[in-house]
């Protein structure tokens, strides 16, 4: 059959077992336990020869429809739906490493990202060591025997950096580390991580995926691309597992007995995002275009950034990673701090918020927000400046997003 479109796809995927009612939704599994025909299946089951729902902690059949769905989008090995995009980084970074080994990642991340390596992992003995990723030679400086992985961001939040993604799987390949992505930023109707050579895919579903801010999740995907015996963390799970060894080991082990799993509610509501992800995501970015091309033109718009706009630096890697769209956040700067305090106070239907990727049109000022911890040297090395403001682009008529700027900035 010839391959579908990725909302055809979206809607089509088939259950994992027959609805008795030949139900077109996958019914919300809210239960915890599930019972067995037998004592003799249940032992079967706990011995790994019988596959069934135990215990929704550890699987559900409404999350495992999600892990199917986003596998059959990604064109990926396998899928497990965690709790929050926070849980997907930590689960795989835990199973890849051990207290004396390190990684290497992007200095530019998300701020509770640089915390959980700075911080919490250096608590439990593991290293991170910080680059710019941008010089194959500087990386392979930072790699010795107990380096694991590069971890790095599609596209960084807010200042919109973009990976040169073939480079960092090439050092990745030279020196067998697995390459793990944050893709949060570019969805998967527009970014195919497994064909670019990422070996783990790491997202916040919370974003894109939930539908409009409706819940919060993640999930980490693994593309089948990286051969788990070259990594002696997994010595007791590639003999008996093979390809799944990443998958087994976070299911029987970290993922398992940390906790941190979806819970079929929110997988009912991931599931119904998927379905309209890639409708929501090519009007969130038809707006950003259009919102481009106004702030371009308006003098009181001192600087505009958005890798989709043709006159972007980046926009080369805009169309050969991302098809041209590289998410749907945008930054603009006003003449000083206090002019962007009173053009947002000033707003009617742009929503003052944290979120990103919610089918509302949110803004927020990074430098007095989310980097409001960072010394001022930080912030000046993480590009984020005090007349910078992030516009998560949503999915309303884009004429009343203008004009709702237009009546701010007088």
């Amino acid at each position: 059959m010839k391959k579908t479109g990725f909302t055809t796809t979206a809607l089509n995927v088939g259950f994992a077992k027959p609805d008795p009612h030949n139900s077109l939704q996958m019914p919300l599994y809210e239960t915890v336990a599930f019972e067995f025909d037998s004592t003799e299946k249940m032992e079967a089951n706990f011995k790994g020869e019988y596959i069934a729902h135990v215990y929704s902690r550890t699987s559900n059949p409404t999350v495992e429809y999600f892990e199917l769905k986003l596998k059959a989008l990604t064109g990926s090995h396998a899928v497990l739906a965690v709790s929050s995009g926070m849980a997907a980084i930590a689960d795989s970074i835990l199973a890849v490493t051990k207290s004396g080994e390190n990684i290497i990642s992007g200095s530019r991340l998300f701020g509770h990202t640089y915390a959980l390596f700075q911080d919490t992992l250096a608590d439990l003995g593991i290293e991170t060591r910080f680059s710019e990723l941008t010089d194959a030679a500087e990386i392979e400086n930072l790699i010795d025997t107990k380096t694991r992985a590069i971890y790095f961001e599609t596209v960084t939040n807010p200042q919109l950096d973009i990976a040169d993604i073939e480079m960092l799987t090439g050092v990745a390949k030279k020196h067998n580390l697995i390459l793990i992505a944050d893709s949060t930023m570019t969805p998967p109707n527009v970014f195919n991580a497994g064909s670019f050579g990422v070996n783990i895919e790491v997202v916040s579903t919370t974003k894109y995926i939930s539908g409009g801010a409706t819940s919060f999740g993640g999930a980490i995907i693994d593309h089948g691309n990286y051969d788990w015996k070259l990594n002696p963390n997994f010595s007791k799970y590639t003999e008996k597992f093979g390809k799944n060894a990443l998958i087994a080991k976070l299911r029987k082990n970290i993922y398992r007995n940390t906790g941190g799993s979806m819970t079929p509610q929110t997988a009912k509501m991931m599931i119904q995002g998927l379905d309209i992800l890639e409708l929501r995501v090519e009007k969130c970015y038809k707006n950003c275009l259009q919102l481009g091309a106004f702030f371009e033109s308006n003098p009181k718009i001192k600087r505009v950034d958005y890798p989709g706009l043709k006159a972007d630096f980046r926009f080369q890697l805009t169309e050969k990673y991302f098809n041209g769209i590289p998410g749907t956040i945008m930054t603009f700067d006003l003449e000083s701090k206090e002019a962007c305090f009173a053009f947002m106070n000033r707003l009617q239907i742009i929503r003052r918020a944290t979120n990103l990727n919610d089918n509302k049109t949110l803004i927020i000022h990074p430098y007095s927000t989310i980097y409001a911890e960072f010394s001022e040297n930080e912030r000046k090395t993480a590009g984020i400046r005090d007349t910078m403001m992030r516009l998560s682009v949503g999915i309303e008529n884009v004429e009343d997003l203008i004009a709702d700027i237009e009546r701010a900035i007088e």
